[in-house]
């Protein structure tokens, strides 16, 4: 075993779909220490990928949930893919098993329905109500990701890593309980029940992430979630989407604790950033414990260009913490000539597995030129 593998506590792993692991997760993990291996990590593909529409094949299901829940269609559909596709750079080959992003809420019995692309709960319990529920570990929900989780895990071997599926616990679990009317009107009617809201599943979550992340190593996996980004302790994506409509008061009073705890537990922290409204309260998450960096997605529309976050992301390069980032390759040219490489995890959407080595042989060219 190599020294790369006995620093971290990792073991060796060999994947036919990917002949440059090594190289590649020495690459992730100088970005976790924020330091650079040759150039930044370079993942092909963007934000939120996966929950866009695909062509079935012609398959049909009596139902939409149906088509969410058809495990072997799922994982055989993403084995058959494989040989078609390429895994250049920091792209990993992952199974994710997907049931959307409010599916830990479900687990709660929270009614959740499910769309072409997402899912999402419908609740109006109040706070002191949602207070009641229990994570039910005999879900039919529970149950389902296990199922994706083992039958991934048994045809794995050489082939890809077993992710754990998205997970929102804190006070987003809290809007999902709720209701996002509910939830604010219960920051000025209800705090003290809203705050015991935003901690319920603390304990839950770190157990639901055991579960999944003990299948998952129990085949010679790391622990990967949705962002691709592996590790071979623990890694989390805490977030806080629903913070974007708090002010900065409420985000220390309602939300900072919950994030602590969190990152405490976790070896390796990766924070999603979803949008500029929530951006006014970079400085205190940059604060939390074993933050290794932020995701920045800036969004759509008039926010869609990222050139104009080019100052928010040099401030974010200057705390020391790195940034993923969603580039176009028309962008790439002037982010090249106004950022750091070092720190920066670029996530880019290419055409092709040709467009893709033209676009490493740039970066590396400009990384060079930055030592």
């Amino acid at each position: 075993m190599s020294d790369f593998y006995k620093n971290y506590g990792g073991w060796e792993i060999e994947l036919e779909t990917k002949p440059d692991f090594d190289e590649a997760l020495r690459r992730v993990y100088a970005w976790y220490e924020g330091e650079m291996d040759g150039r930044p990590p370079i993942r092909f593909s963007r934000h939120n990928a996966d929950y866009e529409l695909r062509d079935w094949g012609g398959r049909t299901w009596t139902d939409i949930k149906d088509r969410w829940f058809d495990t072997e269609y799922h994982v055989d559909s993403f084995i058959d893919s494989l040989p078609r596709r390429s895994f250049l750079a920091e792209t990993f080959p992952i199974f994710w098993p997907n049931l959307g992003p409010n599916v830990f809420a479900a687990c709660y019995g929270i009614p959740y329905e499910f769309g072409e692309v997402t899912a999402w709960t419908e609740s109006t319990l109040t706070p002191r109500e949602a207070l009641g529920l229990t994570l039910d570990w005999r879900s039919g929900y529970v149950k389902k990701l296990d199922e994706m989780t083992d039958y991934a895990a048994e045809r794995s071997a050489g082939k890809y890593l077993i992710g754990y599926t998205d997970l929102h616990p804190g006070i987003d679990w809290a809007a999902a309980a709720t209701g996002m009317d509910n939830l604010l009107l219960g920051l000025y009617d209800d705090p003290e029940n809203v705050k015991l809201l935003a901690r319920k599943t603390d304990d839950d979550y770190l157990r639901f992430f055991e579960r999944y992340d003990e299948k998952a190593k129990r085949v010679g996996s790391m622990s990967v979630a949705w962002m691709g980004i592996p590790s071979f302790v623990s890694v989390n994506h805490p977030s806080c989407d629903v913070a974007n409509m708090f002010s900065p008061e409420h985000f220390e009073e309602f939300v900072y604790d919950g994030l602590v705890y969190q990152c405490e537990y976790f070896e390796h922290n990766v924070f999603h950033m979803d949008g500029k409204q929530l951006a006014r309260h970079t400085d205190i998450i940059l604060t939390l414990p074993r933050l290794h960096g932020v995701q920045w997605v800036h969004g759509v529309g008039d926010d869609a260009p990222l050139l104009q976050w080019v100052p928010y992301i040099k401030r974010r390069q200057s705390s020391g913490k790195g940034v993923v980032i969603d580039v176009l390759p028309e962008e790439l040219p002037q982010i090249m000539e106004q950022l750091d490489p070092k720190g920066l995890f670029l996530c880019i959407p290419a055409e092709d597995e040709e467009h893709e080595r033209f676009l490493i042989r740039q970066i590396e060219r400009w990384a060079l030129g930055k030592r």
